[in-house]
Parts: C-alpha cells; structure tokens; sequence
C-alpha cells in the first residue's frame, strides 16, 4: 500500500512530537510535557485506520520502556494499570477519528474536551486501582488524587490540541488562498 505525501510527513511529525514529550507528564526544565492524549486525537483524525493507532501505542510502550531503562528516577510500571493508557489513547483516538473532517472549530473543541475528560479519568483511576502502587487505595481516594493531577494534564492536552487547529487552519487558508490566486 502506498503512502501519501500528507501521510508519510503526518506520521513523521506525530512520532517526532511524541518521542520529544513522551518522557515528562510535566513541563520540566529539560522537557515538554507529556503530548500523547492530543496526538492520539490527532492521529485519529489525520490518519484513521487502527493499524496507525496500535504502531503509535507500540511507539508509546517502546518509549515508555526505554525511559525507564536510562532514568531510574522516573518510574512508570508497566503493569495492568497500563491497560488503561490503551483503552484511554482509544478514545482519544475514536474521537479524533468523528471529527476529522470538520471545521467547525466549536465540534473539534467540544469533542477534544469531551474526549480529553474521559481519556484522564480511565487512565488515571486504572493506574491508581490496578497498578499495585496503592495497593489499598479506595474508588474514592483514588479519583480525589486524580483530581490532583486533571487541571496540568487537560491544559496540556488541550494547549497541543488548541495549537493543531490553529496551525492546520493557518496551513489550510494559506493553501486555499494560493490556489484561488492561482485560478
């Protein structure tokens, strides 16, 4: 099968922005935080098909490994807990894949937010119940310490995701423009 143009650079960047902000869940001084909710909704948008969504979650893991491996400090286990980062990166991607061709700016922010909201909860509370790092933690402790967390992780996501359509409605009214000068 062959690769578009549009699709070959959509993948290049994608994996190049997760492998730069995979290794932080927060903007530190060596690193971005962690982009992956909002390349996930993007890829589902820009790239579909669920062979793209289980290479970027390999790519994810493999990050998430090798991390792991080179900073002792930074300690994500991978364990069962992880099987919600699939199910959340899932929606995340779903919900990008029913918007991909919108430009309605209101649907793309409305969906982003919903999906961003969700995609927290279930990873945060299947790490917090079924990683063994709490290992007595209650249902309700652990969405009090999600709470936490939800304002850094939804501003961040939604910072990726609010930046993408600015920068694709930049490139696509420039390409609109250039073309009807060009008739």
């Amino acid at each position: 099968m062959k690769l578009t143009y549009k699709k070959y650079i959509s993948i290049s960047v994608i994996l190049f922005l997760m492998a730069l902000t995979r290794g932080s869940h927060l903007l530190t001084a060596i690193s971005l935080p962690d982009a992956s909710f909002a390349l996930f909704l993007i890829g589902g948008m820009l790239l579909k098909k669920p062979k793209w969504f289980i290479s970027l979650f390999a790519f994810s893991f493999v990050i998430d490994l090798i991390t792991l491996s080179v900073n002792t400090i930074y300690q994500i286990p991978i364990n069962l807990g992880y099987l919600g980062l699939f199910a959340s990166y899932g929606i995340m991607w779903l919900f990008g894949s029913r918007i991909a061709n919108t430009k309605s700016f209101s649907k793309f922010a409305a969906f982003s937010v919903l999906a961003t909201l969700i995609a927290f909860l279930i990873s945060t509370q299947t790490y917090n119940l079924l990683s063994g790092t709490f290992p007595d933690i209650t249902i309700k402790e652990s969405i009090q310490t999600g709470w936490e967390y939800l304002p850094k992780s939804f501003i961040y996501t939604m910072s990726y995701l609010m930046s993408y359509w600015g920068i694709q409605s930049l490139f696509r009214r420039q390409f609109v423009s250039q073309k009807a000068t060009a008739l």
